[in-house]
C-alpha cells in the first residue's frame, strides 16, 4: 500500500488512528498472532522508505517510531473490545473487531474507537484512577507556560507520569481479568511475597483446586508456620461484584483452618455489605484498582520503561 495515502503525522509517518483499518485487516483472517511479531508485521506492510521506518524517537533510540504508533494502536484496539487476548502472548480479532470491518476506512477513526461501551468503560475507570490519586482529570495543556516555576514543572511532570501509570494499571487489569484463574492465584501469591510477606525464611504455596477448602493461597511467614497469611482470588469481569457470601464462605474457611488473618483479592469490586462483613471478620479486601496499583509499585508483571533525571543546583557546592 501507499503509506502516503494515510493521514501522515509529525516525521512524515502514519498516525496512530490511520493504522486502524490496516491492523483490523491485518487480523482479519481470524487467526491468533503473536505479540511480539505484530508490530514489525504491520509496520512492514507499510513500505515506508528506510529513513521512516528505521526512525527512533530522539530522547528514546531504543523506541522504533512506527512500530511504537502501531503498539499504540493495538492499545487503543485491544481496550476497546475489538481486539482481544485469548492466551498469553498472542492477540486476535474479536467480534466486534469483524463487525468494524465492515464499515469504510473513514470511519474507523479514533472518535469512533473511543465511543465503544468497553473503551467508555475504561476511560471511567481511569476517571476514578485518578480521583484516588488526587489528581485532576482535565487533560494537561500541551502548551507549557513561559513563566512556569521549577515547582510547577516538576508538578506537572509527575501530574503526568502518574496519569500515564494509571492508563497502565488500566490495562493490566484488563489483560489480568482475561488470564487463566491458575495463573491470577499464582499472581497474587508472587505480589504479597514482593510486598514482604513470606519473611526472609518463610514458605508460599498455591492450593490444589480439587481440594482448597475455599483458599487459594497460603503464605507461612516463618519456617514453623506460626504466623499465616490465607488467600481467597477472585477473576471476576467488572461487573461481576463480590457480594457479602463471598466473604462468609472465605471466613468459614478461615475458621476451618483456625486462622486469623485472611486476604480476599479480586479483579472487580465489593459491595458495601461484603466491605462491612469483611471489617467485622478482620478480613482485608483488595480491588482491582487497589490490586493494580500494588502491583506497579511493587514491580510485579510490569518493567520500568524510562527513568527520568530531574537536576537541580547544589548550592553547597559553590560555598566557601
Amino acid at each position: 500500500m501507499n503509506y502516503k495515502e494515510l493521514k501522515l503525522g509529525k516525521h512524515g509517518l502514519p498516525t496512530w488512528d490511520s493504522l486502524i483499518p490496516i491492523i483490523l485487516r491485518y487480523f482479519s483472517d481470524d487467526l491468533e498472532k503473536e505479540s511480539k511479531k505484530i508490530a514489525v508485521q504491520v509496520s512492514d506492510s507499510l513500505d515506508l522508505p528506510d529513513r521512516l521506518r528505521e526512525a527512533v524517537y530522539v530522547n528514546n533510540p531504543s523506541s522504533n517510531t512506527i512500530e511504537d504508533r502501531t503498539k499504540w494502536c493495538i492499545s487503543e484496539l485491544y481496550t476497546a473490545g475489538a481486539i482481544e487476548r485469548p492466551s498469553r502472548g498472542v492477540y486476535k480479532i474479536s467480534p466486534l473487531g469483524m463487525s468494524l470491518l465492515k464499515l469504510n476506512d473513514s470511519e474507523l477513526t479514533r472518535n469512533k474507537i473511543h465511543s465503544l461501551p468497553q473503551y467508555q468503560n475504561h476511560q471511567k475507570e481511569l476517571i476514578k484512577r485518578n480521583e484516588i490519586s488526587g489528581l485532576n482529570n482535565e487533560k494537561v495543556s500541551e502548551k507549557a507556560e513561559d513563566n512556569d516555576s521549577d515547582v510547577n514543572v516538576v508538578d506537572k511532570l509527575c501530574e503526568v507520569t502518574e496519569k500515564y501509570n494509571n492508563k497502565i494499571a488500566s490495562n493490566l487489569l484488563k489483560m489480568i481479568q482475561e488470564s487463566d484463574p491458575n495463573f491470577f492465584e499464582q499472581l497474587v501469591v508472587k505480589l504479597l511475597i514482593k510486598m514482604g510477606y513470606k519473611g526472609p525464611n518463610g514458605s508460599s504455596r498455591v492450593t490444589q483446586k480439587t481440594n482448597d477448602g475455599g483458599i487459594d493461597g497460603i503464605i507461612n511467614q516463618d519456617p514453623l508456620g506460626t504466623s499465616t497469611v490465607y488467600l481467597q482470588a477472585k477473576r471476576y469481569k467488572d461487573d461481576n461484584v463480590v457480594q457479602r457470601p463471598a466473604i462468609d464462605g472465605f471466613y468459614g474457611a478461615l475458621s476451618r483452618v483456625h486462622a486469623d488473618r485472611g486476604v480476599f483479592i479480586t479483579t472487580s469490586h465489593f459491595s458495601s455489605s461484603a466491605m462491612t462483613t469483611a471489617k467485622n471478620f478482620s478480613i482485608v479486601l483488595i480491588d482491582g484498582i487497589q490490586l493494580t496499583n500494588l502491583m506497579l509499585q511493587y514491580h510485579v508483571g510490569v518493567q520500568v520503561k524510562k527513568h527520568l533525571d530531574l537536576f537541580e543546583i547544589d548550592e553547597d557546592f559553590f560555598e566557601d
